[in-house]
């Protein structure tokens, strides 16, 4: 173990976010980090992800977590290598998933780490499909939606980290599976994807007649990662006891209450007997092995496909991250900080 200290970058909140964030809402600094006391171990980032709810956080009000106050690091979910260790289940070259934010170097302790082993997909897929998003969109839709064989899903954000991989799930269940994405290209990888349909929210003119045209039958099950205006939309097309799961609502972050778009179409959960549901994939936090090992198995077996969208170096996180609001990415938005300082060993 190094008792040195080692200089490291790290990326706070500058100012108090409202509206869509602006790399200029952030300040990178350079900090000294000590080597690790009784119990903790100095850990590297080699990625960074980059969340779209975490903007929830950065206006000063609390969410379902406590707010960042100005000058905190980045909260983000990170995998990194073990530097030196005073803990007996870690050591140096250990790979870990932590929460650890956006920083080059950091000092944690053992709570929240999960080791990781090298395996057939790259480190970054721990931070996505087998990460926080593929989790939600396993427990979203397994556990709140339940689509039944042949019932329309209607996913939102369909080309994003959690909507794509909802979506294939639920075809594995043997549902009609109808995507909502913005532009040609991210409309084109949700068609590879297997999606029976696709809606370019960005060409249509009326949003709730374009769902109604390609759910003819009603939506059995709408995933949300939008809110606003297309949460609305959906509603009207819903079919009688739908279930709506709200797991993201990317339109409303940042947004004074106010300026809200808001629900105009409550009627509709009278007269078509819906349930809509809010998720927090935590919830769910003593099955994610199981939640994982499905996951694993699928990608392996090519049922389940993704993408990233790998930014490079720890000054790209917060133009990436405006980038995620004006629906720059295409899958999970990630940021790679650093390279691992050995050769991964292959897997036993």
């Amino acid at each position: 173990m190094s008792d040195s200290t080692l200089k490291s970058r790290q990326v706070v909140l500058a100012r108090y976010i409202h509206g869509h964030p602006s790399p200029e809402d952030f300040r990178t600094e350079t900090i000294d980090i000590p080597a690790p006391g009784d119990g903790q171990l100095r850990v590297r980032t080699l990625y960074a992800s980059v969340d779209p709810g975490a903007l929830a956080r950065l206006g000063g009000e609390a969410s379902y977590v406590p707010p960042m106050a100005l000058g905190d690091v980045m909260a983000s979910a990170v995998v990194g290598e073990v530097v030196d260790s005073r803990h007996e289940q870690f050591s140096p070259g250990d790979l870990v998933v932590g929460s650890w934010g956006w920083c080059e170097v950091a000092v944690v302790g053992p709570k929240g780490l999960r080791k990781v082993e090298p395996g057939p997909e790259p480190l970054s897929a721990e931070l996505g499909v087998f990460g926080i998003p593929g989790l939600t969109s396993y427990f979203s839709i397994l556990e709140l939606g339940k689509p039944r064989a042949g019932e329309t899903v209607l996913v939102s954000s369909a080309a994003g980290a959690v909507g794509s991989v909802a979506g294939q799930i639920a075809k594995l269940q043997g549902a009609r599976v109808v995507g909502i994405a913005g532009g040609p290209a991210k409309c084109a990888w949700v068609r590879e994807l297997g999606f029976d349909e696709v809606l370019d929210y960005r060409a249509e003119k009326d949003l709730t007649a374009a769902i109604q045209r390609t759910c003819p039958e009603g939506v059995g099950v709408y995933l949300d990662n939008v809110g606003g205006a297309m949460l609305d939309a959906a509603l009207l097309n819903m079919a009688l006891r739908g279930r709506v799961v709200l797991s993201g609502l990317i339109t409303e972050y940042g947004v004074p209450p106010e300026q809200r778009h808001g629900l105009k179409h409550t009627p509709r959960f009278i007269t078509h007997r819906l349930r809509m549901e809010g998720f927090v994939v935590f919830d769910y936090a003593d099955r994610f092995r199981e939640a994982r090992a499905a996951l694993s198995r699928w990608v392996s077996e090519g049922k389940v496909k993704y993408r990233e969208h790998v930014a490079e170096g720890l000054e790209s996180a917060p133009s990436a991250f405006a980038g995620v609001f004006r629906g720059e990415n295409l899958g999970r938005m990630l940021v790679r900080v650093g390279s691992p300082s050995r050769t991964p060993r292959a897997p036993s």
